[in-house]
């Protein structure tokens, strides 16, 4: 088994962390998360379906994984891989997928996982990417 078979198993196969770990997760605004991707400081993934990234576009730059599919965890793990120290930033509709997903895959021991707070659409608490403003590509 090569290296990179060997670190991609190791990344989806890690025991949960301790229950004392970090409580508040990290997350960012729309436009920080896209001043951060932009400047390459960090990666955008919009873990939204592809009937989603249809309706409304994709950000500019982020990168597209259904969280549906039947290989996510192990894609998202590949792409830690290609982008070593780079927080991955996940994005969807409203925020609420990517902040459960968050701590679902912190669980598991996921580290630099960042929130992307409001989504493309926005919610009563956060501006959306659209609201803002910010730009999209079409899909397919």
């Amino acid at each position: 088994m090569n290296r990179r078979a060997l670190l991609l198993l190791a990344s989806i196969c890690v025991l949960p962390v301790a229950a004392n770990a970090q409580t508040t997760a990290p997350s960012l605004s729309v436009r920080e998360a896209h001043e951060a991707a932009k400047a390459g400081k960090l990666v955008l993934v919009d873990i939204r379906t592809p009937e989603e990234w249809a309706d409304t576009g994709v950000p500019e730059g982020a990168i597209k994984l259904d969280m549906t599919g039947s290989a996510f965890e192990v894609r998202l793990a590949a792409l830690k891989l290609d982008h070593p120290g780079k927080p991955i930033a996940l994005i969807c509709r409203t925020g609420n997928r990517t902040s459960t997903l968050q701590k679902t895959l912190a669980a598991r021991g996921w580290k630099e996982l960042v929130d992307v707070r409001g989504g493309l659409l926005g919610n009563p608490k956060d501006k959306g990417w659209l609201a803002e403003g910010l730009p999209v590509t079409s899909y397919p």
